[in-house]
């Protein structure tokens, strides 16, 4: 009878995984309770190795991780080093995408799960008593900047995008804001790719149409600042589907793909 186990190379690999793991569990506390925060630099890897008290292949395993979790950027070259970024709604979009993906999931299924979310979050935003300190002046600097940009389709649609966006994270719920707001990135990742493509071969909707959506903006924003929730949602639901409506219909079947934070930066630059 053969006895099964792995050998000593084995085992030590397994060790360095197992050292790394803790060691990213450390550092990914330090950053989650804001003991290390966005943009800081972390020390040079020989000073980690010397306080963590591991070995040079354990920390730089760690550092991967926390890197494929999007918490660090490593840095390689004379000015190398690892800069520590806070969780972000694009990692957590990133492996919402991931998943989907690999479900051979279209995006008109995205679209639906937002038809029924976002008009949640413009109907929760309608009823917050501070709606007016920050959000619906946002809201209408917002609309103000996609009338200022109506010519230009691409620049519409980004523009367009921070306005959903505004709305999400001025709901109030930080569990809808976390969820709906990654759910949110995901699809302005794919509607952006849309609307550059669309306007480079001068495809993109007519100027009439982005005043019709433009309106329905504008409409929102005030819904939301008179506190009608029920007129936010209905409006903001019209509004998904209406736009919905010209993304998808070139390609009905189009499947999710997952843009990592790295892609996304890239894209929005």
């Amino acid at each position: 009878m053969t006895t099964l186990g792995i050998g000593p190379e084995a085992r030590r690999r397994l060790s360095a995984r197992r050292t790394a793991e803790i060691v990213a569990d450390e550092l990914r506390r330090q950053i989650i309770d804001g003991e290390l925060t966005d943009g800081d630099l972390l020390p040079r890897q020989e000073v980690l190795v010397e306080q963590f008290n591991v070995s040079l292949v354990s920390l730089r395993e760690a550092l991967r991780i926390l890197e494929t979790e999007g918490l660090v950027s490593v840095r390689r070259g004379n000015r190398g080093g690892a800069v520590v970024h806070a969780p972000a709604k694009g990692g957590a979009a990133y492996m919402l995408g991931l998943l989907l993906q690999s479900d051979y999931v279209p995006l008109a299924d995205l679209g639906t799960a937002l038809q029924e979310l976002d008009p949640m979050c413009a109907a929760l935003a309608a009823k917050r008593p501070d709606r007016g300190d920050t959000l619906v002046p946002k809201l209408k600097e917002l609309n103000d900047a996609m009338a200022e940009h109506i010519e230009d389709g691409a620049r519409f649609t980004e523009i367009g995008g921070q306005f959903h966006d505004e709305i999400v994270r001025g709901c109030g719920n930080h569990t809808m804001i976390a969820v709906v707001g990654s759910l949110e990135t995901l699809w302005s990742s794919h509607l952006q790719w849309w609307a550059d493509e669309t306007a480079a071969r001068g495809e993109y909707p007519s100027i009439s149409k982005r005043r019709i959506a433009l309106g329905i903006h504008n409409k929102i924003a005030d819904a939301i600042e008179a506190g009608d929730a029920e007129r936010a949602r209905k409006l903001s639901a019209r509004h998904l589907a209406d736009t919905q409506s010209f993304f998808l219909a070139a390609d009905p079947e189009q499947r999710i793909v997952a843009l990592s934070p790295q892609a996304l930066a890239r894209r929005q630059r």
